[in-house]
């Protein structure tokens, strides 16, 4: 049984998106990226990474 992940840490939301980690960490500091935290370790929504490409083909155009 395959399971998709739901929360990505930074990495591995920059090795899905092809950016470096502090790439990641940029956008969600300016609000780019949501994330959560918890505990102390920070994590993206795995859907969120679909909308910020979405939000970046949409200005593109």
């Amino acid at each position: 049984m395959s399971v998709t992940k739901l929360l990505l840490s930074p990495e591995e939301a920059g090795e899905l998106l092809g950016l470096g980690r502090s790439t990641i960490y940029d956008l969600i500091r300016i609000g780019m990226l949501p994330s959560v935290k918890i505990g102390r370790a920070r994590k993206i929504p795995a859907s969120e990474l679909q909308k910020y490409v979405d939000r970046l083909l949409e200005s593109a155009s």
